[in-house]
């Protein structure tokens, strides 16, 4: 949805970055750093303050990677506690999850980010990886503008 891709980009233009950790100490956003078993995270409001919980028990790709997620929950649906992420919701093709990855891929492989790799023979899946995006995602990432 080209709509997330502009929010995104408006977003990383008010904050001078993409760092995801940074974006939501901007913002106010309370990150959260627990042990959560086979949770990677989740965000919910508590008396009107966001809070993101994140695994620390992840690998900081990953971490990266859920964080921009659950900042994708925060910008985008403020309003709702979002069901946990796993493994597994990497796949989910409900909307708000789906709208939540695809945020996180254009928040963490914005185009200027691409455009470095235009000339080289690495694959988008490659590139992807080294900015700690799941290989189950990268296919989110918007094109048009």
């Amino acid at each position: 949805m080209a709509k997330i891709k502009q929010i995104v980009e408006k977003l990383i233009r008010k904050h001078s970055t993409n760092n995801p950790f940074e974006i939501a100490s901007q913002k106010g956003i309370v990150l959260l750093f627990e042990p959560l078993g086979k949770i990677y995270g989740y965000h919910h409001t508590f008396r009107r303050i966001q809070i993101i919980h994140i695994n620390d028990e992840l690998d900081e790709p990953m971490k990266r990677f859920v964080c921009a997620h659950e900042l994708g929950h925060a910008v985008l649906h403020p309003e709702l506690s979002t069901s946990f992420l796993r493994k597994n919701t990497l796949f989910c093709m409900d909307k708000v999850e789906r709208e939540a990855n695809e945020f996180a891929v254009e928040l963490l492989l914005p185009d200027d980010c691409l455009y470095t790799y235009r000339n080289t023979d690495m694959t988008i899946y490659e590139a992807a990886k080294t900015y700690g995006i799941p290989k189950e995602v990268v296919h989110l990432k918007n094109f048009d503008h």
